[in-house]
């Protein structure tokens, strides 16, 4: 009975790396084409913004760097709508992952509509542009939530530099306690999603080169395989519920 307990955990620990690393490889891709493609835009790392845009107000002759300003609005926008949503669905009991799930789906796809509209995006950038790269942030905004409100046992993944301090302090303890199994699982947690966001920004580079914003059909259907999958087990928990039997009074 205990081993059949400590290999379910194990299936629980790892469903739950994998969905790090999915949403690890999802928040690098996508915050590698807003960069590729909106000169130099961060979608999901409002600190990247922060500094360039300190960078290209001091340099001469420069032009004003509107897009990543508005970026921090956006992002915070998306975070508010993810919390109105969990909020919304707590009192109501319904699936708010499920629905966070769904917005940012949304917004990778109108994302990706906006960014071919504004296609080809020149030195000058044009409204369509901008509010492409608004769409973009509102969107990482929604995933950065998704992962504070309702994934908080998660790794973060709309920015690294956390987790690769975190994987460091935990590897120097694992090297002196290499049969702790809880500290081997802690580094993994934080170590693969740094690989797959990695990974994202990698492919991201490729792909937007020989597609453009096509590319964003990948992560849309990353987000989309995540919605279908929380669908499923909802419907499963549903009918778990429904075949239990009444309890006593």
């Amino acid at each position: 009975m205990q081993s059949a307990t400590s290999s379910q955990v194990d299936r629980e620990n790892g469903s739950l790396l994998k969905l790090n690393m999915a949403l690890g490889f999802l928040a690098g891709y996508v915050d590698t084409v807003g960069f590729m493609a909106l000169f130099g835009l961060f979608t999901a790392h409002i600190t990247g913004n922060l500094v360039l845009v300190g960078a290209e107000l001091a340099t001469p002759d420069h032009t004003f760097p509107i897009l990543k300003i508005l970026a921090l609005p956006a992002f915070v926008a998306g975070v508010a709508v993810a919390k109105l949503i969990v909020t919304a669905c707590r009192r109501k009991s319904g699936n708010e992952l499920l629905l966070l799930y769904v917005l940012e789906l949304l917004l990778l796809v109108a994302f990706m509509l906006v960014g071919l509209l504004a296609s080809p995006i020149q030195d000058n950038m044009s409204s369509m542009a901008v509010l492409a790269g608004i769409v973009g942030a509102m969107a990482m905004g929604v995933h950065g939530a998704c992962g504070r409100l309702l994934l908080p046992h998660l790794a973060p993944t709309v920015m690294m530099t956390g987790n690769v301090t975190q994987f460091v302090i935990d590897f120097l303890d694992l090297l002196q306690h290499r049969q702790n199994k809880s500290l081997r699982q802690q580094c993994a947690k934080f170590f693969w999603p740094i690989i797959f966001f990695g990974l994202g920004a990698f492919i991201a580079a490729f792909a937007y080169f020989r597609f453009g914003f096509l590319a964003m059909l990948l992560p849309v259907i990353v987000v989309l395989i995540l919605a279908c999958n929380e669908a499923r087990l909802e419907r499963k928990k549903r009918i778990r519920h429904t075949d239990m039997p009444p309890s006593a009074s």
